[in-house]
């Protein structure tokens, strides 16, 4: 398996959509290699990046402009494929105002999409990431974000409140060293300085940490919710309704 010539050395380097990861030189057409949506996705995402991220809140500009274009004292930098995802749900959500998953088709560079596949009335947008990556660093960052968007945009339709789920307890553990004490929130430079842009970024972020079957008080400048699929699974299911999916969805 080959990578194309052209295909830079450093994690950081910003990829233009044609130049990919693809299994060997000789693949005929790369694109059908990837999901239906991906391709229109990227190039519509690369473009906004390249014109300066128009048409989104100034909250969120000043978001993208520290964490991916403005240098850190620490030297420290987020990779591409964080940079990526983390635009690209951004991107979905704030200047195409998807809304409802059939919205997706635009993206579509398949044909075989039809709006009949899509049959939740609430979206979901799914960032593909392999083993190693840093999902939770993309993670942390789209918590920030929805978080000063519902803080500091007027009628803002995003949340405060977070529910992480985990495929298993060994994947639980590690987000949990992570999330507890919102390590990970502080240790990257996920959040901007005080009076970066007029907002004070770091007093401002105090969501309550729950996880488990730990739930404390509810607080109401924010809560993250960390627990694993299994134990979800339980509680949704329980007669309980403090402990059921509308509990959450009710936050």
């Amino acid at each position: 398996m080959g990578l194309d010539k052209t295909f830079p050395k450093s994690p950081y380097s910003i990829l233009h959509p044609s130049v990919r990861w693809f299994p060997g030189e000789d693949v005929a057409d790369p694109q059908s290699l990837m999901p239906p949506l991906v391709p229109k996705v990227r190039e519509a995402v690369y473009k906004w990046r390249e014109d300066g991220y128009p048409n989104v809140s100034d909250v969120t500009r000043a978001l993208l402009n520290h964490w991916f274009v403005n240098g850190h004292e620490s030297g420290f930098q987020y990779y591409f494929a964080q940079r990526e995802s983390v635009e690209s749900i951004i991107y979905l959500y704030e200047v195409e105002k998807i809304r409802h998953p059939s919205e997706l088709l635009r993206f579509d560079s398949s044909g075989v999409l039809v709006e009949s596949m899509f049959d939740e009335q609430w979206v979901r947008l799914v960032a593909k990431q392999a083993t190693g990556t840093g999902k939770t660093k993309v993670l942390s960052l789209l918590i920030v974000w929805a978080y000063f968007h519902k803080l500091y945009v007027e009628d803002s339709e995003l949340s405060q409140n977070f529910l992480l789920l985990a495929p298993n307890t060994i994947v639980l553990d590690r987000l949990k060293t992570d999330i507890e004490g919102l390590r990970v929130f502080r240790t990257d430079p996920a959040l901007p300085p005080n009076n970066y842009e007029g907002k004070m970024w770091g007093s401002d972020f105090n969501p309550k940490v729950h996880i488990q079957d730990n739930i404390g008080s509810i607080s109401k400048t924010g809560n993250i919710f960390l627990t694993n699929i299994q134990r979800f699974s339980n509680r949704t299911k329980s007669a309980d309704k403090n402990l059921s999916i509308d509990y959450f969805l009710q936050l």
